[in-house]
């Protein structure tokens, strides 16, 4: 789903380039790494074929799922030698880009040689490589007198085309750069700073600083305009996840189970609305029942499937905090009961969060209890003052032992 737009469109959402298409990436990603997906790999292959003419893109794809297609399929698959004509035809097309731009040089002004370097840009976006598209936007930029919202646009186009390919270095890399000229030139208005906080809400999740992502997200919720990056329905998903892990429970009841955005998109997305809304209903048995769905959704999402382990294992770790913060002793029976699963699953489960410091609390086997252990916070403040005290005691007598040298 797109979210709706209140009034005129900024001039980079309007212009925002359609290509790459990260809807088309999101498929792709299924395609690749879920399993019995021919018909998906089928229609990708055709759509690359007849939309995009992108024969470096064919290869990639594949190349990835070598193997997994079923026999039936093959034949929607392109031969090299069709492959080749593709690529044959694109070169005429970048030849042709390319001589309105000398065209533009010499008897036009700066703004259509521009333009024309946009053009090429987002050609080879659409139909080349990562590696052509990335040099073709980096002309872009390099235009001497190119404006700081035109440069911030392009950098965010190239962070695209690299998010794309999955090459999440260089994104990081053009998301920076666009960053500090928005922050610190003239380009940086209001629209172009909120689309830059989802670019890097989105990068801080894959580099798994979902506190970092959770706040960014949160903050765009209601001024989400960037459909070229991800669906808002998708976008949603990803600010309810993060701020599960971080937002204190009368925030996550302000901003995400009564936000007035989110029960919009709420029927698109029910397997991840019945989790946090379980969650905060202490419902535990509903809260694993859609922990098993919500496994799904995150398999089928590029920015989720590769800390899929991370995000099961954080739920987890969420509920079982919230269940024992009410208590100060609690059988094991009891808390198998709330979870609607075994003692043993339980047992195995809360024993290893135990064991890495996650849960601060200890489990009594022989009387099938697990005892909160809840640091006292005056202890812990403390005993950390006590070892800075002693770190500033020994890097003082080193230095009064050089003084004295």
């Amino acid at each position: 789903m797109s979210k709706p737009s209140s009034g005129a469109p900024s001039a980079t959402e309007e212009t925002a380039a359609p290509y790459p298409n990260m809807d088309f990436c999101q498929k792709m990603h299924c395609a690749i790494h879920l399993p019995h997906q021919e018909s998906l790999q089928v229609e990708l292959f055709n759509q690359i074929a007849a939309e995009l003419e992108n024969p470096s893109l064919y290869r990639h794809l594949r190349d990835a799922i070598s193997g997994s297609m079923q026999t039936g399929a093959s034949p929607a698959l392109l031969t090299e030698d069709g492959l080749k004509a593709m690529e044959n035809k694109l070169a005429a097309e970048l030849e042709e880009l390319e001589r309105k731009v000398e065209e533009a040089k010499e008897s036009a002004g700066d703004m259509e040689v521009m333009d024309a370097r946009l053009e090429i840009a987002r050609f080879a976006a659409k139909s080349l490589s990562e590696a052509e598209a990335l040099e073709a936007y980096q002309k872009v930029i390099d235009l001497p007198k190119l404006s700081s919202g035109k440069k911030i646009d392009a950098l965010m186009e190239s962070a695209r085309v690299a998010s794309f390919y999955g090459d999440s270095k260089k994104a990081d890399h053009f998301i920076e750069q666009a960053d500090k000229l928005a922050n610190e030139g003239s380009g940086g208005d209001w629209d172009r700073r909120n689309r830059l906080k989802v670019y890097k809400g989105l990068q801080f999740m894959l580099h798994r600083d979902m506190e970092a992502a959770s706040k960014l997200l949160l903050d765009c919720i209601a001024t989400f305009t960037c459909n070229e990056i991800c669906t808002y329905s998708d976008f949603i998903v990803y600010a309810i996840l993060t701020n599960m892990l971080h937002l204190p429970r009368p925030g996550l009841k302000k901003h995400i189970i009564d936000g007035p955005e989110i029960i919009s998109v709420a029927t698109e997305i029910p397997q991840v609305i019945n989790l946090v809304r379980a969650f905060y209903d202490c419902d535990y048995k509903s809260y694993l029942r859609s922990m098993v769905e919500v496994e799904a959704v995150l398999m089928k999402d590029r920015y989720l499937h590769p800390h899929a382990a991370f995000w099961m294992r954080e739920l987890h770790i969420l509920a079982y905090k919230q269940f024992l913060d009410s208590y100060q002793s609690v059988t094991l029976q009891a808390l198998a009961d709330a979870f609607g699963v075994s003692p043993d699953f339980v047992d195995y489960h809360a024993s290893r969060f135990i064991a890495s410091n996650r849960l601060s609390a200890k489990i009594d086997k022989y009387g099938g209890v697990i005892v909160t252990n809840r640091p006292d916070l005056k202890n812990a403040q403390y005993r950390e003052m006590i070892q800075k005290g002693d770190l500033l005691l020994n890097r003082i007598q080193k230095l009064a032992r050089v003084v004295d040298v």
